[in-house]
């Protein structure tokens, strides 16, 4: 990896986690697009190894706002949705992973910011948590789900709740893909050298996230992860 190529992945770690730190969501959605497009072979392994920790300090940051029904409820559907994921991700080449991220968050941007608001039941929580398992564990990118069923709580219940959700299933698909042989010595590297931009953003959100409740930087965030989604489809 070029020291160019390092800069601008690290880059998008940081946005991404300034990003996700603040609102709640869009760190796969920011950094996977940017992640294929230069280094597709880093996906999914080093995007869920560097959201464990940054979903840990999000969750952790605002614990007392937790919806732990939803936590438990949303585990259970994610649990299943990884194998699901694991075979996607056993079948298709690099190619076809690149055109399934592209759409994925092309499609999941354009129905979070078009879709109204709703309460889901424990059916529907569920199934929130299967789309995440799969498609988090496939491409890394499992935040569209997750932010639809929240997207109209409060910013704390949001971002806690989304956090300890996400902490869950990125140690399961970890554990997952381990066993299905596809976490590799190099993409762990390249994962702790991205630690430093991970540990930036998160920190510079901590003096934003109490004051945005979500509408401004949400359209923001699904308005550039629309952008990357057709970049990485017009260059698959």
């Amino acid at each position: 990896m070029s020291p160019t190529i390092f800069m601008l992945i690290g880059l998008a770690v940081f946005i991404a986690a300034f990003a996700q730190g603040s609102s709640g969501m869009g760190f796969a959605m920011l950094s996977a697009p940017i992640v294929t497009l230069f280094a597709p072979g880093l996906i999914p392994v080093m995007l869920l190894v560097l959201m464990i920790p940054l979903n840990a300090y999000v969750g952790w940051r605002e614990r007392a706002a937790i919806d732990w029904r939803g936590v438990k409820l949303i585990s259970i559907g994610r649990f299943a949705g990884t194998f699901l994921g694991l075979w996607i991700l056993l079948v298709v080449n690099l190619h076809q992973l690149s055109l399934l991220i592209g759409w994925s968050t092309l499609i999941a941007a354009i129905v979070a910011l078009l879709s109204p608001s709703f309460d889901l039941g424990k059916k529907g929580l569920g199934l929130v948590g299967l789309i995440t398992g799969i498609t988090e564990t496939s491409t890394g990118v499992g935040g569209p789900p997750l932010a639809l069923a929240y997207q109209h709580k409060s910013g704390s219940v949001l971002r806690s709740t989304v956090a300890l959700c996400f902490l869950v299933g990125e140690v399961i698909s970890i554990v997952v893909l381990a066993i299905g042989g596809k976490v590799d010595a190099h993409t762990l590297l390249v994962s702790l050298q991205m630690l430093p931009f991970l540990v930036l953003g998160s920190y510079a959100s901590k003096f934003v996230h109490h004051r945005l409740d979500g509408p401004l930087l949400r359209y923001l965030v699904l308005g550039f992860s629309s952008i990357s989604g057709i970049v990485v489809i017009l260059q698959a």
